[in-house]
This record gives C-alpha cells, structure tokens and sequence, in this order.
C-alpha cells in the first residue's frame, strides 16, 4: 500500500462528523451577538464616541460604579452573616429561616421598586400614618427621605440579590470542618474571631464568587433603575438606541458594560485560584451549631428575619394588596394575552436552549477536535452579558438580514412577506436562548458527566448509532436534571426585561413588559396582577433551589 493510499483515509478519519459540526454552529450562534456587538462598537455608522465620553459617558459609568459597589457590599454583608448564624448558630426559627432566606430571588428587582415606592412615597401607608399621628398636613410639615434615589436603588437591589451570596455561603460554612474550629476556640479566639479569622478565610472564594453574580445581576438591571431615575450605563444604551436613534453609540456603551462584566468575571475567577483549601482529613466532622439563649438568640432571629421581611414580604404584601384590590384586572383580556405571550416565547426557549445545550455537550464529548471543546466554556458568557447588550447584538444583524432576505424575495417574486425574523417572536427566543443557554449548558455537562462511558459504549457495541446512544442510554439519566434546567431557564426567561424590552414585535406583551409599563404610568393596581404570575413562577424555581441545596 502506497502513501497515496493512506493519506485519503486519514483525511476522512479527521473529517468532522455531524456531531461535531452542529456543537461549532451552536457555539457561533450564542457568541455571534457579542461579536455582533464589539463589531458594530468598532465600526459604527456615526461615530459618537467623543461625544459620548465628553457628556454622559462619565455620569453613566459613575452611577453604574456607585450601584455596583453599594448593591455588592450590602449583599455580602447581609448574606454572609445571615449564612454564619444559619449555619453555626440554633436560635428560634432557624430552621425555617434557613429556607426563606432564599425567596427573595422570586422577587424581580423591578417589582420590589415598585413596591416600595407605593409603600413609602406620599399618598403611601407610612407616610399617611406619620401625618395623623403627628397631624402634619403636608409634606412641607416634614421631612422624609426621597424615595427615588441612588440610595432606594442600592436598597432594592440588595434586597432582591443577597440570597445569591447567602446559598453560596452557608454550603461554604456548612463544608467547613468542625476541627478547625474547636482549634481555634481552644486558642481563645471568640465567636468574631472564629469568623473573621476561620470561617471567613475559608468561604472567601464562594462569597467573592457571588457577590460577582451579584455585581453582574446589577449592571444587568433596567427596570428598577429606570424607576429610580437613576443614569447606567443600560439605561444609556435605552436612551441613545431608541431617543437618539444611534444604533452604533448603543453598542458602544454596550461594549463598556460587557468589558465590566468580563473584569467581574476575571476578578472572581483569581480571587477563586488564589485562595484554595483542602481539607486533608479522612474524618470530615461537621460543625456542631451552638444553641443561643436570651437576647443573642432574639438578635439571630431579628438579624436573619429583617431581610427576609425586606426583600420578600414587604414587596409581594404590597403587590397581593393590590392585586386583591383591583380583582377586574383579572379578567383583563390584556393581562391573560401578555400571559399566553410569556409562555409561549419562554416555553419555546426553554426547549431551545436545553436541547442545544445538550447537543452541544454531546457533540463535544464526541468529538476529537480542538475547535468544539475550545468553544464549549466561551458559550457561557450569553449568562454574564446584560440583556441589553444582546439586544443590541441580535436586532441590528438580524434586522439587517431580515431587509436583506425580504428585498431579495420582493425582487424575485413580487411579493412582499414582511420581517419574518424581527417581526415575529423568533428575535426574543434567541435572545434567551443566547442569555441563558450557561444553565442548560451546565446542566448538560454535570448530568452527563455522571453517566458512566461504559454504558455508551456497551450500546455502542450493541449496533446503536451516536443519536440512539443519546436517547436510549443518556436521556433516561440525564431527565431530571434537563427538567430543572427546562424549568430555570423559563423562569428566567419570565423574568427578564431588557431585552424583552427591546426585542419584542410590535404591540407583543409579556408579563414582565406589562408589569414595567403599567408601573411606570403609576398604576400598580394594573401591575398588580402580572406580578404576582411572575413572583409564582419565581416561587417554583426557589422551591426547586432549594430542594436542589437540602
């Protein structure tokens, strides 16, 4: 046999296979909006930049600094000493606490701003109360706070976003060993100097890793800033896009928010490498929680009661009044169409993105190329990326494309089929699919990383093709972990904004749309509703988090 004759069978042996092909095309589809983005930034139409950076650039930058830093220190103090007490620490109500703590997250930021603002502006509860009680007649009598602030933001913000530092903390504070602990109260160190010199050392790298999240979830936030008047940078992306009407200075901003972000991402990342221990016991032993007695025990509870009451019952209390209050909404043909609308688009993305997530893993596992497996973690940055930024991403192409193919189908038959991709729903679903697609990714990795290869290739030997393999062997073991990845996603997909916002066809709600212009005409009765549908789907996925975290 002649080398001519090998070398053709080498070639096929490295020719890519299905598998392979389609794991690339889906890692391009969720990075191309953020390519999309710095290339649009790079090469805009008008260039805008100086101007930018001369007026309103500094003032959007240094409000999305204050925001970051405000909601990012309030968030890791108050969930990392409500994750020591819960964990270290029996004192009345821990047990139940311990669970609400984390439903918080079933409360969209945009919704807790709404609800303070009815609760503490003029007309509200509070202030009607101090009236009476002290027969002032008008606000000129007194002074109050203002509501719609830089500070009300950072306190909303931090109320709906401390239950990220908290889960991640207390698994760290509940993994500790109780031997390093009895060590250090044998050397006389206190309860504040067992934290701060053990307990916090160790669980440094899960706090910084959610106060990262955190930092993230608020450059991402629109609608409670919008609310609070308060100037970011994505707000800024809003008003040059759709006042200005300058699509290039938009992505340049977005390009700002995305090179914050990708600094989050990198800081918590070293912070991570930095700082590892390992425990080198064979006998792990736990830490024994300490009962607490008399005002200590009062102070625990009050402590870990306070931002539950905050974050949770004080918005979805105000928002269930409101919505007990205004019961013809409920029959609003509006409200019930926004709803459809909502599971519709976030039922179809959540399809999407767990089956491309899986697809995509497999076609990785399969694969023995670079390419796929180099691309595979890049995929996960749709999830740190703002929703405005992909907005910018996706509808500036894919308008493009969608002119592009309806002039092309004009000029060839004479008939005009409209926008197809921005003008339907198709531009929304991609968005979430790119926006979410780390959680399905993810869960993909993990549930198939635990089915063992031996099983693969016992069907393999059996005749089964790649694709009967998938469903025959992995799909049984991988179903309930894509059922939850199904289940966040959609929550996700309900309670995202931004780019609903600036993606949605024309005259399209969703119930998080609905709630954000009902609320900003000052009708919360109307918003009333479509939020607490949105707080129950959050509901289930807390209730599945925390089943997920026993």
């Amino acid at each position: 046999m002649s080398v001519s004759d090998i070398a053709p069978a080498r070639a096929v042996r490295r020719r890519p296979g299905p598998w392979s092909v389609g794991a690339v095309a889906i890692a391009l589809v969720v990075i191309a909006p953020i390519l999309a983005v710095l290339g649009i930034a790079l090469f805009p139409k008008e260039n805008i930049w100086p101007h930018l950076i001369s007026t309103t650039l500094p003032r959007y930058l240094r409000n999305t600094a204050i925001l970051m830093f405000g909601v990012g220190a309030i968030s890791a103090a108050v969930g990392t000493g409500a994750a020591w007490l819960v964990a270290r620490y029996d004192f009345p109500g821990r047990r139940a606490l311990e669970w609400l703590l984390l439903l918080p997250l079933a409360i969209p930021a945009y919704v807790g701003a709404y609800a303070l603002v009815d609760f503490l502006e003029y007309a509200g509860p509070v202030q009607t109360a101090l009236r009476e009680m002290f027969g002032w007649q008008s606000a000129r009598d007194y002074w109050f706070p203002e509501i719609r602030s830089m500070g009300a933001a950072i306190l909303v913000l931090s109320a709906a976003m401390f239950p990220y530092v908290y889960l991640l903390a207390r698994n760290a504070f509940r993994e500790q060993s109780g031997a390093s602990d009895e060590v250090a109260q044998s050397l006389g160190a206190g309860a504040f100097g067992r934290f701060r010199r053990v307990g916090l050392p160790l669980a440094r790298p899960a706090i910084a890793a959610g106060v990262a999240i955190v930092m993230m979830e608020t450059v991402n936030d629109f609608g409670t800033v919008d609310y609070f008047a308060v100037q970011t940078l994505t707000t800024g992306i809003f008003s040059v896009w759709l006042s200005a009407n300058n699509a290039g200075g938009a992505a340049q901003i977005a390009t700002v928010v995305l090179t914050l972000v990708i600094l989050l991402v990198a800081l918590e990342k070293t912070s991570r490498r930095k700082m590892k221990f390992f425990n080198l016991s064979t006998r792990h032993r736990p830490v024994t929680r300490q009962p607490l007695t008399g005002w200590r025990a009062a102070l625990a509870t009050l402590a870990c009661a306070f931002p539950f009451a905050i974050g949770f019952v004080l918005p979805a209390g105000v928002i269930l009044s409101h919505a007990l209050d205004n019961t013809q909404v409920w029959v609003d043909q509006a409200l019930w169409r926004a709803g459809l609308n909502t599971l519709m688009v976030g039922g179809i993305a959540a399809l999407v993105t767990v089956a491309a997530g899986v697809f995509l893993v497999y076609g990785v596992r399969l694969s023995g190329h670079r390419l796929p497996r180099l691309l595979l973690p890049v995929t996960t940055i749709g999830y740190a990326a703002p929703g405005a930024v992909l907005g910018v991403g996706i509808l500036i192409p894919l308008a493009a494309l969608d002119n592009a193919v309806a002039d092309g189908i004009l000029a060839l038959t004479g008939v005009d089929i409209g926008l197809v991709l921005t003008g339907s729903a198709f531009a929304l679903i991609l968005a979430y699919s790119v926006r979410f697609f780390a959680i399905a990714q993810g869960a993909a990795d993990a549930a198939m990383g635990r089915v063992s290869p031996n099983l693969a290739l016992a069907a393999r030997s059996l005749g089964r093709s790649q694709g009967q393999t998938l469903t025959a062997v992995y799909y049984p073991l991988m179903r309930a972990s894509m059922a939850s990845a199904l289940l966040l996603v959609f929550v996700d997909c309900v309670k995202e904004l931004p780019a609903t916002l600036l993606l949605r066809p024309f005259n399209f709600d969703t119930l998080a749309t609905r709630v954000h212009e009902q609320a900003s005409l000052e009708n919360i009765g109307d918003a009333a509703p479509a939020a607490i549908l949105v707080i129950a789907v959050g509901l289930t996925a807390v209730g599945l988090l925390a089943r997920a975290n026993r």
